[in-house]
């Protein structure tokens, strides 16, 4: 799916949000990444597959 050089991580990598943004809807609080996975922006992602992945904030530091 990805036509970048270097190519964005996969979508079943640890790196998969580094990917490049495809199509940007902060309205309605989603963006769909090049290697196809739907980012939230409560930091939830739903992969290709259909695999959801929730939240993962960093904890604060004290």
């Amino acid at each position: 799916m990805c036509s970048h050089f270097p190519a964005c991580p996969a979508a079943g990598s640890a790196d998969r949000e580094a990917a490049h943004v495809v199509s940007a809807h902060p309205d309605q609080g989603w963006s769909l990444l090049c290697n196809g996975v739907v980012l939230f922006e409560d930091t939830g992602l739903l992969l290709p597959d259909g695999t959801v992945v929730a939240p993962h904030r960093a904890p604060a530091l004290a």
